[in-house]
């Protein structure tokens, strides 16, 4: 039985890395979907860059086409409530059936193409709202459950909105659900997460001041308590049933007969000629019934205890202090290029590449070492992050230089 795990982001960049992170993996394109708010139509544009083959051909349209365009079904349509999007997939194929393969407007919406997916609807509204403001939702459909844990672990190292928390968040703002009548935001208004709109603070520090600033992360307590389950109620009640026998019984009745007779009288029976009386009693049986009781069967009502083992995910945050400038008391890039140049000579001389298309890599490695936001990320999780943002310089060469950039990378987290 099929199964669709579904990823909500903030914005189209971070949807697109997830989706280059499962092709990565080595899921299959066709079993991927993305649908992303596309209000200023920048998607249509690089849409129209993509030859029939869904390769770039040129333009503006070659960051966009590298990730998403090998995706079936992609296109831009009109979906109401929301206006144009980005749609690409299965999920697209559901909402823009009977659609052009370019653009069009779409009937059925997105909340029912999502519910038809298994979602619930008030989640379905709730990804729907989220779109509508500038999010981006990425799913997959899969048919092992060996490969659903897979897709959600990368899925989940990009973050993805909690939608039933974003969901309540609307509603405290006044939001009571997804209008498909309503009039679609313009580029200026979508801003899909609550807290975008929030300025961060410049606090400027004189001559003889300090400022101190905390880096504050969460963390999962998981305790336990005891909670009410089903409840067993065992009733007594007495029922009663017919219940049928047979026993012979004896009844006297007394008779008589009068007959005829002629002869003599003799001495005897003119002793008995005087008046009398005679009685006879007639008896009969009549059935007696009396009962017993028996015990014939025990019911013992007990409880018992098993104990199991549940495994708790949560999603903890952390803020991180980043310094930029000045002398943050750590080595620079000069320090370690001589390091890095003789391990390009004793690793990569031969290779036929130079020192000098070299360095960029060693020196890119050497600043994901000392980017804060990854301080406690394995190479495993780090990989595919890294690999997007090299990509965005030097494109089409991750293969050629990951192994150089990998090496200062553990070189200078080694230190």
């Amino acid at each position: 039985m099929s199964k669709t795990v579904i990823a909500l982001y903030d914005d189209f960049e971070t949807g697109t890395r997830a989706v280059e992170a499962l092709v990565d993996a080595g899921f299959d394109r066709k079993d991927i979907s993305i649908v992303a708010n596309d209000v200023d139509e920048k998607y249509a544009k690089d849409v129209k860059h993509l030859d029939d083959d869904g390769d770039v051909t040129a333009g503006e349209g070659a960051g966009f086409g590298a990730v998403v365009g090998g995706l079936v079904g992609l296109g831009v349509a009109l979906i109401p409530g929301i206006g144009p999007v980005l749609a690409a997939g299965p999920l697209a194929a559901a909402l823009m059936a009977g659609i052009g393969a370019v653009t069009g407007a779409a009937t059925g919406g997105i909340v029912a193409g999502l519910v038809d997916f298994g979602v619930p609807e008030e989640e379905a509204e709730a990804y729907a709202e989220s779109i509508r403001r500038g999010g981006a939702l990425v799913s997959i459909n899969l048919d092992q459950d060996e490969h659903v844990t897979r897709a959600e672990s990368i899925l989940n190292r990009y973050n993805p909105v909690n939608v039933n928390e974003r969901g309540e968040t609307y509603r405290r703002e006044g939001w009571t659900g997804f209008d498909t009548t309503a009039q679609p935001y313009v580029a200026s208004q979508t801003t899909s997460t609550p807290r975008s709109s929030v300025t961060p603070s410049t606090t400027t520090v004189n001559a003889g001041e300090q400022q101190k600033l905390d880096v504050v992360e969460e963390e999962v307590q998981v305790g336990k308590r005891e909670v009410e389950g089903g409840t067993v109620r065992v009733h007594t009640r007495v029922t009663e049933r017919p219940v049928t026998e047979q026993v012979n019984l004896r009844e006297e009745h007394v008779t008589v007969d009068r007959r005829p007779v002629d002869r003599p009288a003799s001495p005897s029976d003119l002793n008995t000629f005087q008046e009398g009386t005679l009685e006879l009693t007639e008896k009969h049986e009549e059935a007696v019934v009396s009962k017993t009781a028996r015990v014939v069967e025990e019911v013992v009502v007990g409880k018992e205890a098993q104990d199991h083992t549940e495994t708790v995910n949560e999603t903890v945050r952390r803020k991180d202090v980043v310094v930029e400038g000045g002398q943050q008391g750590t080595s620079t890039y000069a320090e370690w290029e001589p390091r890095f140049r003789t391990h390009y000579n004793t690793n990569y001389a031969t290779s036929g590449g130079t020192w000098e298309t070299y360095s960029p890599a060693y020196q890119y490695g050497y600043e994901l070492a000392n980017d804060q936001r990854y301080s406690d990320w394995s190479w495993d999780r780090l990989e595919s992050d890294a690999q997007y943002r090299w990509e965005q310089s030097h494109p089409n060469t991750w293969q050629n230089f990951k192994n150089a950039i990998h090496d200062a990378w553990n070189e200078v987290r080694g230190r």
